[in-house]
């Protein structure tokens, strides 16, 4: 174990404690031994406390005293550990053997890489993919999209490499990356977090790596919801946030039109189609907020 690099697997639990036990039963068939799972409450309504202490002593558990979203949640565990490498990891997941030695492997062949994304295939349906990789975001309509989402894995994405950004349901990321560019953007909370971050260290001079040798299952959406009405808030905001970000004035520009004019019509439409009130209330607030905070440099 000695010779092992020490892995800080993060996870975050808010309200979905039997999910998060299964996270942490299927880190049992690890065969990596030196890491440890700080696990990060993030205000249940039900304090598990008592349950991880009695089930998992193990687990270093950080109860806050308020939900600080993805970003807040995962800052707070980064921060309570000294570690070689940060598994930023989603609770709804269940990893497999292997997971941490393959996510290692590129490391110790590129010392450029800041962040190593595994391959994601869905829990429900295993042999289908959720994440092979991602294609660059356009600059102009803040549009990409995950290579290999919802196709069925018949090897054809099988060639690790770089890609453009990690995914935050699961990414392994160095402790001198997080030294030199700090850890997420608070102002996330979360959608988007993950992909401002790698945008952030490939500018700092590190690369993003696919390692489709390493596997995890995702159970996707079951803290937020596909549709849930909170999404639509903080994906809508955090989307122009992220673009405001990473991209230049012009560019910028040309995307506002393009939100403005295609998106928000289209977004309208879907939520009155969908009698989705509350959906649609809470996208004019994220066009609010992104007004409101035009000129606020993050």
């Amino acid at each position: 174990m000695s010779d092992q690099p020490f892995i800080a697997i993060v996870i975050l639990n808010y309200n979905q404690i039997e999910v998060t036990c299964e996270f942490i039963d299927s880190c049992k068939n690890l065969d990596y031994k030196n890491y440890r799972i700080v696990l990060v409450d993030n205000a249940s309504e039900n304090d598990p406390s008592e349950l991880i202490k009695v089930k998992y002593p193990e687990v270093q558990l950080i109860r806050n005293a308020k939900n600080l979203g993805f970003t807040g949640g995962n800052n707070v565990g980064i921060n309570s550990i000294k570690a070689d490498y940060y598994f930023i990891v989603n609770n709804d997941t269940e990893v497999t053997p292997s997971v941490l030695k393959e996510l290692l492997l590129p490391f110790q062949e590129d010392e450029s890489l800041g962040m190593v994304s595994p391959k994601i295939r869905y829990f429900e349906k295993p042999d289908v993919i959720q994440y092979a990789g991602y294609s660059k975001i356009n600059p102009f309509t803040g549009r990409n999209q995950a290579l290999g989402g919802k196709e069925f894995d018949r090897g054809q994405h099988d060639r690790p490499g770089y890609t453009n950004y990690a995914h935050g349901a699961a990414m392994l990321v160095k402790a001198e990356l997080i030294n030199k560019i700090g850890a997420f953007a608070d102002i996330f909370f979360i959608y988007y977090e993950e992909l401002d971050w790698s945008a952030r260290a490939v500018r700092a001079g590190y690369k993003i790596y696919y390692q489709p040798t390493a596997v995890i299952f995702h159970k996707e959406s079951i803290t937020m919801g596909k549709e849930s009405a909170m999404k639509a808030y903080y994906h809508n905001r955090n989307r122009v946030l992220f673009m405001k970000r990473n991209t230049s004035l012009f560019q910028f520009f040309i995307f506002s039109i393009f939100f403005l004019f295609i998106v928000t019509p289209k977004q309208i439409l879907k939520y009155t189609v969908n009698s989705q009130k509350e959906h649609l209330k809470n996208y004019f607030k994220a066009l609010k907020w992104n007004i409101r905070n035009y000129s606020v440099k993050y």
